[in-house]
Order: C-alpha cells, then sequence, then structure tokens
C-alpha cells in the first residue's frame, strides 16, 4: 500500500527542520571544526580583535561546508541509504521530491558567500572544499565509487583544508610552507579514518558497485592498510618535528602514535567489530596529536 501524504496535491509545505538537520549530520562537524582550530593554533596569531572571522570560520567550516557535503552525499546517495540506512531523511520520505538536492545547492552557496567574507584564502580553500564535496558523490566523477580516491576527498575536507583555513583567517595571506606540509600530512592519515568509516556499508557498497577498501580489499587488509596510512604520517611529523628543534612536542606526539598502534593491534584481531570502538578511541588520540602539533607550529611562528 502507497504511503499517504499529509499534503494536498500541488501544494507546498517546507520539510521538518529537524529532518534539515538529520540530513546535515551535526556529529560530523567535529573533525574539520576541531581541524579549523589547530589552524588558529598553528598560525601563531592571538585571537585579539579577530573572534568574529574565528567564529565565522568555525561556521564556514562545521556546520555550512561539511553540511553542505553531508547533504549532496545524502541526495546521491538516497538508493545506497534505501539498503543501508533507510531511515535517512531522504529515503524515508521525510526530506520528499528534490529537497535534499535544495538543501545541498543552497549550502554550497551559503558557504561560499560566507567564505567571501573572510578573505580570498579562505575563498580558495573553501570552494576547493566544496568542489571535492560535489565530486565525491556526484556523477560524472563520483569519486567515492573508488575507497583510494573518495576517501582522499573526504579527507582534504574534513582536515587539511579546515586547518589551512584555521591558518588563513587568522593570519589574512596563505599559510607558510611548514603549516601547509603538516596539514597535508593530518589529510593522509585521516585517510585511514575514513576507510575504517567504510565497514557500516559494506553489503549497501557491493551491490552499488561502491568500491570501498573492504570491498576492494576485503576487511582485514583494508583494516591493515588503514592503519598504516594513519601511523605513517604521524612518524613524519614526529621527524620534522624533532627536526625544527620541538623535542617535547615531538615526544608528545609520539606517545599518542603508541597509544595508538596499541589500539590498532587489538582492533586488527576483529575489525569489523570494533572499528566503531577504534574510532571513539584511537582516533580521539590522533586528533589530540594534531592540536600538539598545533602547538609545536605556534611555538616555531
Amino acid at each position: 500500500m502507497a504511503r499517504s501524504s499529509t499534503h494536498p496535491v500541488g501544494s507546498f509545505a517546507l520539510p521538518p527542520v529537524t529532518a534539515i538537520v538529520e540530513l546535515l549530520k551535526p556529529i560530523t562537524w567535529f573533525p574539520p571544526m576541531w581541524a579549523f582550530v589547530c589552524g588558529v593554533v598553528s598560525s601563531g596569531v592571538t585571537s585579539g580583535v579577530r573572534w568574529p572571522l574565528l567564529l565565522g570560520g568555525i561556521a564556514l567550516t562545521g556546520p555550512l561546508v561539511c553540511g553542505t557535503s553531508q547533504a549532496v552525499n545524502d541526495w546521491f546517495d538516497r538508493h545506497v541509504d534505501a539498503i543501508n540506512e533507510p531511515k535517512r531523511p531522504i529515503p524515508s520520505g521525510r526530506l520528499p521530491g528534490r529537497t535534499g538536492l535544495y538543501v545541498a545547492i543552497a549550502w554550497t552557496l551559503a558557504s561560499l558567500g560566507v567564505a567571501y567574507a573572510l578573505g580570498p584564502w579562505v575563498l580558495a580553500a573553501a570552494a576547493l572544499g566544496l568542489a571535492l564535496a560535489w565530486a565525491y558523490s556526484a556523477p560524472p566523477l563520483r569519486l567515492k565509487r573508488n575507497g583510494w580516491w573518495g576517501n582522499s576527498a573526504v579527507a582534504a575536507c574534513y582536515e587539511g583544508l579546515p586547518w589551512v583555513t584555521g591558518a588563513a583567517v587568522m593570519m589574512g595571506s596563505a599559510p607558510p610552507g611548514r603549516i601547509l606540509l603538516v596539514a597535508a600530512l593530518y589529510s593522509l592519515g585521516a585517510h585511514g579514518i575514513m576507510t575504517l568509516n567504510d565497514f557500516k556499508s559494506i553489503a549497501g557498497d557491493r551491490r552499488m558497485g561502491i568500491r570501498s577498501l573492504p570491498v576492494q580489499h576485503g576487511i582485514v587488509n583494508a583494516a591493515a592498510m588503514a592503519c598504516f596510512i594513519m601511523a605513517l604520517p604521524q612518524l613524519i611529523v614526529i621527524g620534522l618535528l624533532v627536526a625544527w628543534g620541538h623535542v617535547g612536542f615531538a615526544a608528545g606526539v609520539g606517545l599518542l602514535l603508541l597509544a595508538q598502534l596499541y589500539l590498532m593491534e587489538q582492533l586488527l584481531d576483529r575489525p569489523r567489530e570494533l572499528a566503531p570502538w577504534y574510532n571513539a578511541t584511537g582516533v580521539s588520540l590522533y586528533v589530540t596529536g594534531m592540536l600538539v602539533s598545533a602547538f609545536a607550529l605556534r611555538a616555531i611562528a
């Protein structure tokens, strides 16, 4: 039996706010907002009168750009979500018709507007992040069809670009090379985090032809790859901090990495079962290391 509609044919009604908020997935905003704060810290610039810019940047990286990426992904993944997460706003019918697409377009335009107000370097970073968000989910590129390309795009949007945005907001110019390098390394490591997130949607990905790393290489091999990809950039960051004369900060990142390696050993015993647990524990240590590295960069500035 077809579901009855609460709106007469031909009428228009705004979708429920709760459905739009759920579409934008506020729980996913934390990583880019955290990376933005790391960028602010790494700049070495005190906030002072820049508080409006700081708050605008946090809103840009979290609710706006990240929210846009979630709306875009849900729209173009509505058929996959009908298998994996049928209660999501679009497949459940709580956002009917093309409402999800319209929200994605509106949030894209709002993001560009706020980024423009924050300065040219912020606009450049935001525009790149938005382009990657659309390329990740939308045809013809649909980067998510391959775990290597798709996870790289998401990692850049979640870690590297927000970090660069935070530094650019505070400095009013392009960040120096050392900030760009550390931001790029933590983006690379975040690729492994994205791979662990793919474990929850293996069934739907297989049916829809999405070649995530767990689909391509199996769960055990994908987990091993994720751990390696997360650990290697942190080792490089430790080496850089030592080379830049900040042994204490390097030791802090090293201790956090050792704790992650201990947790990774347990993860590899039961990767599919423990992936959510590792995301709550090991990833927390990973992002703590990001902040430690940001303070090291601040000390260099």
